[in-house]
């Protein structure tokens, strides 16, 4: 049994313990009819989904380059995947609950992100999982954790998605959305 130092996790237990978080909030928002919750919670998605990309495209898609056979098209494979993702969330960034399209939006979205989940867990942990050492994962994981602390909270489509453009410009976007958030109240 490994004992890992406090606040250091494995980059595969981050990256799932995001992926049920987004799916817990997917849940109360089926379980939801109320316009205003429904759109905190959509918001809190869009938070935790560009936060759990920007690091994916940080540090997990350079490392899956160079760690797993075809690593370069499993990359470039996931950040189209992504990319189709912040489109949808960009599309119901600021839009209203009751608008015609915000219903479908948010099913495409979870269409997505469910193939998004499916493809990484069933296919690429596991082969992480054996090419790469536990202390491997868990500076990764290190990694990872910092770039969510850091990372936008709005979707940002036309920005760069690879080292080491999206490592100078995210920090800085980030900023201006957390602004953003904080005079809209968003992130209250």
């Amino acid at each position: 049994m490994t004992i890992m130092p406090e606040g250091q996790r494995d980059a595969l237990e981050v990256l799932t313990s995001d992926h049920r978080e987004v799916e817990r909030l997917f849940a109360a928002y089926q379980g939801s009819t109320d316009a205003e919750q429904r759109r905190q919670l959509i918001d809190r998605v869009t938070i935790a989904l560009v936060q759990h990309a920007v690091a994916e495209e940080e540090y997990l898609y350079p490392a899956l380059r160079t760690a797993i056979p075809h690593g370069d098209q499993v990359a470039d494979a996931e950040l189209a995947r992504q990319s189709a993702v912040e489109e949808t969330l960009n599309s119901l960034d600021d839009l209203n609950p009751a608008h015609e399209r915000f219903e479908a939006l948010v099913r495409q979205l979870m269409d997505e992100v469910s193939a998004h989940i499916r493809s990484e867990e069933d296919t690429i942990f596991p082969q992480l999982a054996t090419h790469l050492s536990a202390e491997q994962r868990m500076g990764l994981g290190l990694h990872l954790l910092s770039a969510k602390r850091t990372a936008p909270t709005h979707p940002h489509p036309e920005a760069p998605d690879k080292p080491p453009l999206n490592k100078l410009i995210n920090p800085g976007v980030a900023l201006v959305d957390r602004v953003r958030d904080w005079l809209s109240g968003r992130t209250r």
